[in-house]
């Protein structure tokens, strides 16, 4: 999960490493449900035809129909071997009862975490994350911002790309759930300081230009910064897995972004670096988004290795078919874009992830308001977990 990412989908979901912070499927169809369509009636079928069908579905009077129920493209130079990646059917949808895989089981999980998160970390009167940032900003940094985001740089990726990569032995010992929960908590925590951090320290250091008042500039930041949002890792579509109702699951995905690059996480990350330091063009911004990069160019390899690991074989022909580097596979004709290729990208999640970006853009004021609120309150010594702490002393 990338800075980015995380500032939008914080309050929504659990979830990047962080990042990889490593789900919008919003529900997970099965996929007997959503392709079946694309068979016709009098034609029996394998499990494994429905699943990678190729065929093309049936036509609607209704337009918007593909929004509530996604249409597969034609996949007949597909590998077949991996997901179809972002498919959502409404229908499939149940509010369910508290316990259930269902979206009031959801909705409960998602509050109960951030709860813990706003108790044990961010309200300075019970949490630990005032005392966190004051540890580093004074026994670490010695006042020195440029040190701090150095430190979360190095933190963070350490915490949540380790706690990804013990992921099997971890599912192993407590299940995949419980283990997303180990994994989601430290990182949404950290996410958060590092995130308000940011916000308040982003124009500190050298001021290396500044060309935010130049109309076309910050029309080509703002048009860079909405497209990076759209480069998410498939995995994060399922809230239900992200919040971890659903098992969570290590996928193989085969189409959508995933065409384009196989790591569109990092694509992102990149181009909502370079948007950002566009706009405010300082040392400390610029060391910010060093980090970040470098974090999730860390993750490709981490994350080919891991997936290697999951699905050997059929992994290495995925990643023979794809790039890391956008559009190369393409290029070298390695991936072929079906001509139906925009019912991949026109699907529901997309769509609330597009909805959600322009929200976050009209939302900057209200978090700049709130990272200033949280630099003013100052340090709040201890938390709730001070008195079981003595005890232990």
């Amino acid at each position: 999960m990338s800075m980015a990412n995380l500032a939008v989908w914080l309050l929504l979901a659990l979830s990047s490493p962080a990042i990889q912070v490593s789900s919008f499927h919003l529900p997970h169809p099965t996929a007997q449900n959503h392709l079946a369509s694309s068979t016709t009636p009098t034609t029996r079928t394998s499990p494994s035809s429905r699943l990678y069908s190729t065929e093309p579905p049936s036509t609607t009077s209704n337009p918007l129909s593909i929004i509530t129920k996604s249409q597969p493209s034609n996949r007949k130079n597909d590998l077949m071997i991996g997901e179809d990646s972002g498919m959502y059917n409404f229908d499939n949808e149940k509010w369910g009862a508290l316990g259930e895989a269902g979206w009031v089981t959801f909705f409960v999980a998602v509050a109960t975490i951030l709860t813990a998160v706003a108790v044990l970390w961010i309200y300075p009167g019970t949490g630990y994350g005032d005392d966190f940032v004051h540890f580093l900003e004074t026994d670490i940094a010695h006042g020195n911002p440029h040190l701090v985001t150095l430190a979360f740089g190095i933190i963070f990726p350490i915490l949540h790309s380790g706690l990804a990569s013990l992921r099997p032995l971890g599912e192993k010992i407590v299940g995949a759930r419980t283990w997303r929960v180990i994994f989601a908590f430290p990182s949404l925590c950290l996410a958060y300081s590092w995130i308000v951090y940011f916000i308040s320290h982003a124009h500190d250091g050298m001021q290396f230009y500044d060309i935010s008042q130049i109309g076309w500039v910050h029309g080509l930041a703002w048009c860079t910064n909405f497209a990076s949002f759209l480069f998410l890792y498939p995995s994060v579509y399922n809230l239900k897995e992200v919040a971890a109702v659903e098992k969570p699951k290590i996928h193989l995905w085969e189409t959508g972004v995933i065409r384009i690059t196989r790591h569109p996480q990092y694509v992102g990350q990149v181009m909502w670096s370079a948007a950002h330091l566009a706009m405010v063009g300082t040392s400390f911004t610029a060391l910010t988004m060093a980090l970040l990069i470098g974090h999730h160019a860390f993750a490709c390899w981490n994350g080919d290795r891991r997936l290697e690991a999951e699905h050997g074989e059929n992994f290495l022909k995925v990643k023979e078919s794809t790039s890391v580097i956008p559009f190369q596979a393409i290029i070298e004709g390695r991936q072929q874009l079906p001509e139906d290729y925009w019912k991949e990208l026109f699907r529901a999640p997309l769509i609330l992830i597009a909805v959600g970006s322009i929200g976050a853009y009209f939302a900057h004021p209200y978090m700049q308001a709130g990272a200033a609120l949280v630099q003013s309150s100052g340090l709040s010594p201890g938390g709730i977990l001070d008195p079981i702490f003595l005890e232990l002393n």
